[in-house]
């Protein structure tokens, strides 16, 4: 091995895994270790987990630690990224916990931190779909609906880190519109989301509309795509009503900070080109014409990679 060589460790934090990578400088994901957070152990006990999962891969990988770069976290929540604190995080259930600080002294290695949504967002323009192109808007959806904004190679946080909190775009008509579980109405997360799909399908039901949907005593939200592609019209209009929106908020952001693509992410993303394409109609749709002119729409390609790369991202890309 040649011990010249330089890597970096990204550090996907979730409610119930936190997953550890090693990436190579052009961003390949050399090894991954992957281990309970047992969120239980509040913020001590999950950032000592962190501390072993690190040293666990880098040891079993034969990797020396003086290869080490820099240790970048992709974490859920409200931060504070230059001061290296979590604001707050409902997922892990933290308030005001000073991630850089304590992982710094446990494990003697620069640590930056960013969400999770901006972490997955720098995975896919450093080695996955975003690749070779210095303007990009990343879409994850999800339990909700993250984002990440990078105008020329640079991540845009913003000044205190909301920068890319592209679900809370406020573009649901207001007839149409719900409260999000942010406290405000009309957010993009509300129709975009897995959360927001399983919600409408529910109502849909409880109002007794004829749709295949009453038959799944669960419903998730790949059950709406399922039966929006098998014809079923209730989970058609929901999944029309998300692509709207979507392409509504990919126009507006088309003449803020003028991409080159639009990278589409997360679980509800894996209906593929069913949910692509009409996004990608309803973008052409709303958005001005110079705005869109040789614009694309490509699905992420890095999967559950995406956080831990980018993650380790952090530290090349200011």
């Amino acid at each position: 091995m040649n011990l010249e060589r330089k890597f970096y460790i990204g550090i996907d934090l979730g409610g119930t895994s936190v997953k550890v990578g090693i990436c190579g400088e052009d961003g390949s994901l050399l090894a991954v270790y992957e281990g309970p957070t047992e969120a239980e152990k509040r913020a001590e006990g999950v950032l000592q987990n962190i501390e072993l999962y690190v040293r666990e891969l880098v040891s079993r990988e034969g990797y020396s630690w003086n290869q080490i770069a820099g240790i970048g976290a992709g974490i859920p929540g409200f931060l504070d990224f230059q001061a290296g604190l979590v604001k707050a995080s409902p997922n892990l259930g933290w308030r005001n916990v000073p991630v850089k600080e304590i992982l710094e002294a446990r494990l003697g290695k620069e640590v930056k931190i960013d969400n999770d949504a901006n972490a997955a967002a720098l995975g896919e323009v450093w080695s996955g779909a975003g690749a070779g192109i210095s303007n990009v808007v990343c879409y994850t959806l999800g339990t909700g609906v993250g984002g990440g904004i990078i105008v020329k190679n640079n991540l845009c946080q913003g000044f205190n880190g909301m920068g890319g909190e592209i679900g809370h775009m406020n573009v649901v008509a207001e007839n149409e519109a719900i409260a999000c579980g942010c406290g405000k109405t009309g957010c993009l997360e509300t129709v975009a989301s897995a959360t927001g799909m399983i919600y409408m399908a529910k109502e849909a039901v409880i109002r007794g509309e004829k749709t295949s949907l009453a038959l799944i005593r669960e419903i998730s939200a790949k059950d709406v795509l399922d039966e929006a592609k098998a014809g079923d019209p209730v989970s058609v209009q929901i999944v029309d009503r998300a692509a709207k929106y979507l392409g509504k908020s990919m126009a507006l952001l088309s003449i803020i900070v003028n991409p080159q693509r639009f990278v589409v992410g997360g679980g509800v993303a894996k209906a593929g080109s069913y949910l692509l394409d009409r996004i990608e109609g309803y973008y052409c749709e709303y958005a001005l014409e110079n705005a869109r002119e040789n614009v694309d729409i490509v699905p992420a390609i890095l999967g559950n990679n995406a956080g831990v790369v980018g993650a380790a991202g952090l530290h090349l890309y200011e």
